[in-house]
């Protein structure tokens, strides 16, 4: 039976991954996501959950194990944060080459140095382009619905990908929040048991990972690109599906908060976001048209839903926790493809970026309204100051 409980973004995602009945998980500790596991262990050593619980002897291994049981049929989960993230990566285009719908948890951390264990979407964003869906939550309860929506989409027989289902490591994964559980029977009218195409029988002989020559490679590399075009459509059924099931409204990629008559707006994802909601609030109190648009998949960027929602604003400010460092802009990664979104678009709005929260500091309200400072300054005087801007480094230009 639905019940309303009060739950971290960790034991949220223990639960949804309990709801979705994985057949086989893998462990390794690395904080903040370990929590997950911690539930989960407890779940099968209780008899509340059926699956193999394996502990791997680090995070390659820990994909491995995942990557051998999807192929051999089961729903899988693992995870990791940080430098654990990094350290499976040789793993990852394996498996989404394979095409398995392989799901990792990422609680996200910063990478070393500094080695301060704060959060910053860095380490998840440097593997973006390895060919898994990726999004992040804003709050414990997005966290918990996340995970069931990425089952369902990365096992969809048309598209049979991989996904990274990321939170931010403390300000979501340890800081409990209202979560809605909903009954089990609606998680199984919304998830059916996974069915993979080719599973592994002695009877039905299938190759999984040969060595091929150059000119068959290529061929794998346009597969994975022409599922990630179909992507999209799914991600929108799959959300109206959901929505109506569980009684939800997401929208399926980008999400607007206060924008109707807004000449600025935070572009964002993630925990900031709820931060960033107060903040606008404020702001427009004080009589300040600013809005926010908040971005649910990072992958497939949703570039023509991007360049819809954007091109309504005289400025937009990009707040970013990742890096690229000497990339085209000099600051983050979300910068790149907002720009490029709005490529075509013919009346682009000024655009800006923030480097903020980065080493799992916390965005304060003060920040977002000294943004919301610098935007302003920008329409007014018809350019921005700089491309990129250090939060809490620097005046506003």
């Amino acid at each position: 039976m639905a019940k309303d409980v009060t739950l971290s973004g960790c034991a949220a995602s223990a639960q949804a991954v309990k709801m979705a009945k994985v057949e086989v998980i893998c462990s390794y500790p690395i904080r903040p996501y370990t929590a997950a596991m911690m539930e989960l262990a407890k779940m099968v050593a209780n008899g509340e959950l059926d699956a193999e619980f394996v502990h791997g002897e680090g995070e390659h291994a820990q994909l491995s194990v995942c990557y051998g049981a999807s192929a051999a049929g089961a729903r899988t989960f693992t995870g990791s944060s940080g430098v654990g993230v990094t350290y499976a990566f040789e793993t990852y285009s394996p498996i989404s080459g394979a095409r398995l719908p392989v799901q990792m948890m990422i609680a996200d951390r910063t990478l070393d140095p500094p080695g301060d264990f704060g959060s910053e979407h860095t380490d998840a964003m440097s593997c973006r382009d390895q060919g898994w869906l990726m999004g992040w939550a804003e709050t414990p309860q997005e966290a918990f619905d996340n995970h069931l929506i990425n089952y369902r989409i990365g096992e969809d027989p048309r598209v049979m990908l991989p996904q990274f289902v990321c939170q931010d490591g403390y300000f979501v994964s340890h800081i409990p929040g209202k979560v809605k559980l909903p009954d089990q029977a609606q998680v199984d009218e919304f998830l059916p048991p996974y069915r993979p195409p080719h599973p592994l029988d002695p009877k039905r002989p299938v190759s999984h990972g040969p060595q091929i020559r150059p000119d068959q490679g290529v061929i794998m590399d346009m597969q994975r690109a022409e599922a990630f075009l179909e992507v999209p459509k799914v991600v929108r059924e799959v959300v109206d599906d959901y929505n109506r099931i569980f009684g939800r409204n997401y929208q399926p990629f980008v999400e607007e908060f206060q924008t109707g008559d807004a000449e600025i707006v935070f572009f964002l994802q993630g925990a900031h976001t709820l931060t960033a909601r107060h903040a606008v609030r404020h702001l427009r109190a004080k009589g300040l048209k600013i809005g926010l648009v908040k971005l649910r998949f990072v992958r497939p960027f949703p570039t023509q839903e991007v360049a819809e929602a954007l091109s309504k604003f005289k400025a937009v400010g990009v707040v970013e926790t990742s890096t690229s460092y000497g990339g085209a802009m000099r600051g983050g990664n979300l910068l790149h493809e907002v720009r490029a979104a709005l490529y075509d678009v013919p009346a682009r709005p000024l655009t800006t970026s923030f480097m903020a929260g980065m080493g799992g500091e916390v965005i304060r309200l003060e920040e977002f309204y000294w943004m919301a400072e610098v935007l302003a300054k920008a329409v007014k005087d018809r350019k921005v100051g700089k491309t990129v801007y250090w939060v809490g480094f620097e005046a506003a230009a």
